[in-house]
């Protein structure tokens, strides 16, 4: 079990430290194809983990100066609500289903992904000026309400931080330039992880703590390597290849959910 869990939690830190998020969606299907537990088991674990992972992380940007915390604390209150009813919602749902929804969930994420490493490779205009950034304040608002709700119910529900969801939402609704999307991003992941692990903890949660502890060890030594990877390596090739294997593992447990659904 050792020997899966550290080379796994090593991906999903190097992931969250580098990218800000996408790591996390990782976690779940490591723990359940992987290491075997059962996934309202994996996706409690996983919120522990991706907490964790994601705090150590925030802390080494925002010594970079790459977080902004009024925002993101902000962002991660608004986002609290969703994170208990996606916790509610979770509870009554069958594990073959959950894996399924979660399949479409790393899919759509990948395709995400991929479609904002698009935009940023076909963007050669300048960055918008400050006058024009403040123009779009108030429909941003309404933006980053609905983001945050959303990316609440997807860390209660499926045990994930939503990073896919909070850097696109943070660069267009708030106008900030990518590493401080990253960083910030990372603030929101520990928010709403939080809020969702107070939620679980109320009912009767059976977690591995030995393994657990290692594979947060593993994460937490990953991000501190992504964390110099985002200073160093192209990050539209990283989130290309992250992407990939988004997809790869998204079919990867289709295949083995689906049927179950039959």
């Amino acid at each position: 079990m050792l020997a899966v869990a550290i080379p796994a939690g090593l991906v999903i830190g190097l992931s969250l430290g580098a990218l800000g998020g996408g790591g996390s969606i990782l976690t779940v299907p490591a723990l359940v194809y992987l290491l075997h537990q059962q996934p309202h088991t994996a996706t409690t674990g996983s919120l522990l983990i991706v907490g964790i992972t994601a705090l150590a992380g925030m802390i080494a940007h925002r010594r970079a100066g790459r977080v902004r915390v009024a925002q993101g604390v902000a962002f991660g209150i608004l986002g609290v609500a969703g994170s208990y009813a996606g916790t509610w919602l979770s509870a009554g749902v069958r594990p073959g289903l959950l894996l399924t929804l979660f399949a479409v969930l790393m899919l759509t994420a990948a395709g995400a992904m991929l479609h904002r490493r698009r935009d940023a490779d076909g963007r050669a205009a300048p960055a918008p000026q400050p006058r024009r950034a403040a123009s779009r304040v108030v429909p941003g608002g309404v933006r980053i309400v609905a983001a945050a709700t959303a990316v609440g119910l997807l860390t209660g529900f499926f045990g994930v931080g939503g990073g896919f969801v909070i850097v696109p939402a943070l660069v267009l609704a708030l106008g900030f330039d990518m590493p401080a999307a990253v960083g910030t991003s990372l603030l929101v992941i520990t928010i709403n992880s939080a809020a969702s692990l107070a939620a679980r903890f109320g009912g009767h949660v059976h977690l591995d703590w030995p393994l657990l502890a290692v594979f947060t060890a593993a994460a937490l030594a990953g991000t501190v390597a992504g964390n110099r990877v985002a200073s160093r390596v192209d990050a539209s090739r990283l989130t290309t290849a992250f992407a990939v294997l988004l997809a790869a593992v998204a079919l990867y447990s289709l295949g083995r959910s689906l049927p179950g659904l039959v």
